[in-house]
């Protein structure tokens, strides 16, 4: 795997500040993902980087590099300058539309690190379900949006390109006992549960009551009509349980996930107007988005999400 950007700028902040509690906190990620890209940088290079002690050292590789990623670092950010002054990404506009979960999973990091780059674009950001959010982005009210795709396609009027599969699990109150003994549920034990059902407009919601028809067993709902945050405040209160994408579980340790089997999955699409051509700001989002996807596991003991690399850069992404 070829030595990336991050992984320099995570060894250069490591480096200037010999820690990695304060290393982490400076580049924005949790201690473990850092971590990992230096453990993945020394495989790449062939040596250690740094001496792990009470106080980090650089190791006489980790010498000779420094200066080198320092200087990397820099031409990069100068390239960044420069093509931006020259497609005009000084000022603009971006409309940005995304699912509550993937806002909180995936998107927050991604605007964390686009308005780092391009301060002087300003973001709109749109948070609803997929049907909604397709509404808008063909009314062309959003530029570019994180959408869930249905089983019976997306509108004609719109480009997709399919970026991630996640699953879709059982959320339930922590504080309680266990939905089963075994980690797993089917439909049909869950039919036996209250549920809090998002309103309408949501995905979730469509395929959930859809999985309850195919089990042949009837929802006992208790709560009907909420939106993401309080629909998992609703279960973490014990009103009943929610079925849910893995990225939510993040974060949340009054949680307890419970995999549905058989399991239930869902594509995530960046979706786009076909018939207008993206702007040199969307084009820098997409191409911030991709590098955050290919740099980032979203895999972890929380969550199933299968990233889908199949682009080169924003603009392949955007088609």
């Amino acid at each position: 795997m070829p030595v990336t950007l991050q992984q320099l700028m995570y060894f250069v902040t490591v480096a200037n500040v010999r820690s990695f509690t304060r290393a982490a906190d400076q580049a924005g990620v949790a201690q473990p993902t850092l971590s990992r890209a230096l453990r993945a940088l020394e495989e790449e290079l062939g040596a250690p980087l740094l001496n792990r002690g009470t106080v980090v050292t650089l190791t006489p590789a980790g010498e000779a590099v420094l200066p080198l990623a320092s200087r990397m670092l820099a031409d990069s950010d100068m390239v960044r300058t420069t093509v931006a002054e020259l497609v005009g990404l000084r000022s603009g506009r971006v409309r940005i539309g995304a699912t509550p979960s993937l806002c909180i999973g995936v998107l927050a990091d991604v605007l964390r690190v686009f308005h780092t780059r391009h301060p002087e674009i300003d973001v709109e950001l749109a948070e609803d379900g997929a049907q909604p959010l397709i509404s808008l982005l063909v009314r062309n009210e959003l530029d570019v949006a994180l959408v869930v795709v249905p089983p019976d396609g997306i509108d004609s009027a719109l480009h997709t390109a399919p970026l991630l599969r996640e699953r879709l699990s059982v959320a339930s109150p922590r504080a309680r006992r266990p939905l089963t003994a075994r980690g797993q549920i089917t439909v049909a034990e869950l039919a036996k549960h209250d549920l809090i059902m998002l309103r309408k407009g949501y995905d979730l919601r469509e395929v959930t009551l859809r999985a309850y028809a195919v089990a042949g067993v009837t929802p006992r709902i208790a709560v009907e009509g909420g939106q993401m945050d309080a629909v998992l405040r609703m279960v973490e209160a014990g009103t009943g349980v929610a079925v849910v994408p893995d990225l939510v579980f993040a974060g949340r340790p009054r949680l307890r996930r419970t995999v549905l089997t058989p399991a239930l999955h869902r594509t995530v699409a960046v979706a786009r107007r076909a018939d207008i051509a993206p702007t040199p700001a969307v084009i820098a989002f997409a191409d911030t988005l991709l590098e955050y996807m290919s740099e980032n596991s979203l895999r972890d003991g929380t969550n199933d999400v299968q990233v889908l690399h199949r682009y080169g850069s924003g603009r392949e992404l955007l088609g």
